[in-house]
């Protein structure tokens, strides 16, 4: 062996790791930690005009419950805690300033207009029980109140009406229980090996089927994760009208296909054998085949968006700009997310965009499947906004922001994560051309968007609700549902109404509708309302009499009244129809914004129904009505207990008013069918269950305004396209070869529960 051999090994060894660190080193210096530009949520004082939409806070909430402790002259008791024949505080919320004064602060330097809350009360204890709604103020130090019930709904809201609290649940549930249950224990032991702890209800609305009525089916299933789809045949109608909790009483049960009296009917009828008993297989805690946990081990990591130059948004209070956008974002403790004061290049396009109402409609051969129609909003689509999760919910990186609310309590609760803001790449260009024709060059532009959303759980259904902004002047209102679908058991003919799902279950057929109150205001506040569409005339050509041509020509038509703008779901609508201003473009054009729907929705429920009026919103696809203060909402969240008399009935705003160079209001719905399927389990995904609407600009501008977009690319043939100068794409290597910075994960989802 050569003796020098050991030391040239040495050499060559030294050389390698030298190569290595210099690597190493290098691409340390290539990948430093991304630029931090955070969006940080300011905390409530600035004096900025989007406050005007603020949220309450919670400083606020609390002094409007001292307020009202201290001038209403008789005792609040904590809804939490409340029983029926009590007086409590159900909500406070921000009162929303009527819009004249707010454009009067806006855009003619008057005055701020006054901060004020509305707070809805339940008044149990008095002689003539009602629900009755104050506007408090001014805040930050209530001085007055003032009840706007009767000038609001017309006369008081009966109190059969209200609501259910939280409070009224656990009193039902402690009535199954010690009353209900304790009537048919052999039964509820032999059948569903009852322990007091292995059940769980879910509760049906309306509550009866004519105004006062306050029954209810309690849908009994195994108490596991994922219950809603573990039905096990037995549900109980209990009366719980009374006002008195010791007058509560079984109405009727319904068992495996079989109606009873009442539960001692039940037991009696088991003891004596003359039962058709269904044993359904007891599953463990986590759900078995409901069990929202992988079935495969983790393994490579999705793909992860960040912003290589920190955020391109801003958030100041409630207040976003975002490229040529702004808006102010609040949530509503009842119908959640909603914008106002919507901007693009400076100018309003919409003084509000926010959700109504969620709808759902129920088909079953079981009592409680086939009686229920949800209105979400009346538990609250704002009450019940998910803490989100990082990376799952909304991007990793996205900025979370807090909210707070006050209902069914004496303080206000702080949610978490319940809102999250974010520039999402779409992945696709927002438009492009590769020119190979004549000139050679590529045009196009990232499709990069402003997403803002929240997420509401409300029972089984998760509703995912987005705003989104492009950079064209579009802006996109979209909805998403997944969670667990509902069931009933399966027994005799239930095929009818859906899918079977498992050994028992079975997913029932239902609808959801949604609608969304559009307040456009398209160069200024008066507005008209125009349609295009297209039609084929036949015509010679002219080159050639002799021959036929059929063309499509432009059809034009402005809808006068409120009567034409009302679209029926089943009916034909103008394919182009849009909110048109009193100015034009440089092309003579009137300046416009389009409203384009996605919606697969079919009928709500047949308008003979006795329920009908409460949801005659879902009648129409598109109806466009004058603003008009005291029509604020399309529906009201006493519609649910009482939908057979209305406290707020749609239909009614369409009185065919002139629409013509008016402040005009579209109300949109969509909507989707739901028929359970095997893929439905263990939960709904969101492919495929989104529906919604686009606002577009419409020769509203000269051009279209994303070509002034920084994110734009454009390189000819004859150009040195890796160039940075002149392809900005080429430096990507470059200037987004950055670490960036994760924050750790959490959650708070499930504190103070």
């Amino acid at each position: 062996m050569n003796p020098k051999f050991p030391y040239v090994l040495l050499v060559g060894a030294a050389v390698i790791i030298f190569i290595l660190s210099c690597m190493l080193l290098t691409r340390g210096r290539r990948s430093p930690s991304c630029e931090s530009q955070p969006s940080v949520v300011e905390k409530t004082g600035s004096r900025s005009q989007s406050l005007v939409f603020a949220d309450l806070t919670a400083e606020e909430m609390s002094r409007v419950v001292r307020y009202l402790q201290g001038n209403l002259g008789v005792p609040l008791v904590d809804a939490s805690r409340a029983k029926p024949s009590d007086n409590c505080i159900a909500s406070v919320d921000l009162q929303v300033p009527a819009k004249a004064e707010v454009l009067r602060f806006l855009d003619g330097g008057g005055a701020r207009p006054a901060r004020e809350a509305l707070a809805v009360l339940y008044f149990g204890n008095q002689a003539d029980p009602n629900i009755t709604e104050y506007v408090v103020g001014p805040l930050p130090a209530p001085a007055y109140h003032r009840d706007v019930t009767v000038h609001k709904y017309g006369g008081k809201v009966p109190y059969h009406r209200r609501p259910m609290l939280g409070s009224e649940y656990k009193q039902l549930g402690v009535f199954l229980e010690t009353v209900a249950f304790a009537a048919a224990p052999t039964f509820l032991r032999e059948v569903f090996e009852y322990d007091r702890t292995n059940v769980a209800f879910q509760t049906t609305v309306p509550h009866g089927f004519q105004s006062g009525d306050r029954v209810t089916w309690f849908v009994v299933f195994q108490n596991v994760s994922g219950f809603f789809v573990h039905p096990v045949g037995l549900e109980v109608l209990v009366d719980h009208s009374s006002l008195d909790i010791s007058q509560w009483a079984v109405s009727r049960v319904f068992y495996n296909g079989q109606y009873y009296r009442d539960m001692v009917q039940l037991e009696s009828a088991y003891v004596q054998g003359r039962i058709s008993v269904e044993k359904v297989r007891k599953v463990p805690w986590d759900g078995d085949f409901s069990s929202m946990k992988p079935r495969a081990p983790a393994a490579a990591l999705f793909p992860v968006q960040y912003e290589p130059q920190g955020p391109r948004y801003s958030i100041r209070n409630n207040h976003v700009v975002f490229q040529a956008w702004s808006f102010a974002f609040g949530m509503s403790v009842s119908t959640g997310l909603r914008l106002f004061d919507i901007r693009h290049k400076g100018e309003r396009v919409a003084y509000e965009i926010s959700v109504q109402e969620a709808l759902s409609v129920y088909g079953s051969n079981c009592p409680g499947g086939m009686s229920t129609r949800y209105m979400d909003g009346s538990f609250g689509l704002g009450r019940y906004t998910s803490p989100l999760v990082r990376g799952v919910d909304c991007p990793y990186l996205a900025t979370y922001v807090d909210t707070h609310s006050l209902s069914e309590g004496l303080r206000p609760r702080k949610r978490k994560a319940s809102l999250c803001i974010f520039e999402q790449n779409l992945g696709s260009p927002l438009r492009r051309h590769y020119s190979n024709l004549q000139s050679l060059y590529y045009g196009g532009l990232v499709n990069s968007a402003l997403v803002v959303r929240s997420i509401a759980t409300v029972g089984n259904y998760d509703y995912v609700w987005d705003f989104t902004f492009y950079q064209n002047g579009a802006m996109e209102g979209k909805v998403q549902a997944t969670g667990y679908p509902s069931s009933s058991f399966l027994h005799g003919d239930g095929l009818r109404y859906g899918n079977r799902l498992w050994e028992h279950t079975l997913g029932t057929i239902h609808t959801h509708f949604v609608n969304y109150k559009v307040d456009l205001d398209v160069g200024g506040v008066k507005n008209s309302l125009v349609a295009h569409d297209m039609a084929f005339e036949m015509t010679r050509a002219p080159w050639s009499p002799e021959q036929q041509i059929e063309r499509p020509r432009l059809t034009k038509k402005v809808l006068d009244t409120e009567d034409q703008a009302a679209f029926r779901l089943q009916s034909k609508m103008p394919r182009y129809i849009y909110f048109a201003a009193n100015s034009k473009n440089k092309w003579g054009h009137q300046r416009g914004y389009r409203i384009q729907i996605t919606s697969f929705a079919g009928d709500h429920i047949p308008e003979a129904s006795a329920m009908e009026r409460a949801i005659s919103w879902a009648r129409y696809q598109l109806a466009v009505t004058r603003r008009k203060e005291e029509e604020p909402t399309s529906t009201s969240i006493y519609n649910q207990n009482d939908p057979w008399t209305p406290t707020v009935t749609f239909a009614d705003f369409i009185n065919n008013e002139t629409i013509t160079n008016e402040d005009l209001v579209a109300w949109i719905t969509a909507g989707f069918l739901h028929i359970p399927h095997s893929e439905d389990i263990p939960n709904t995904v969101t492919v495929g269950n989104s529906v919604g609407f686009l606002l577009r600009p419409y020769n509203y501008y000269d051009l279209d305004p994303s070509i002034y977009s920084h994110d734009g690319v454009f390189f000819t043939s004859e150009q040195d396209f890796t160039a940075c100068e002149i392809n900005p794409l080429a430096c990507l290597p470059k200037t987004a070869s950055c670490l960036p910075n994760f924050p750790p994960f959490t959650y708070d989802g499930f504190r103070n529960m």
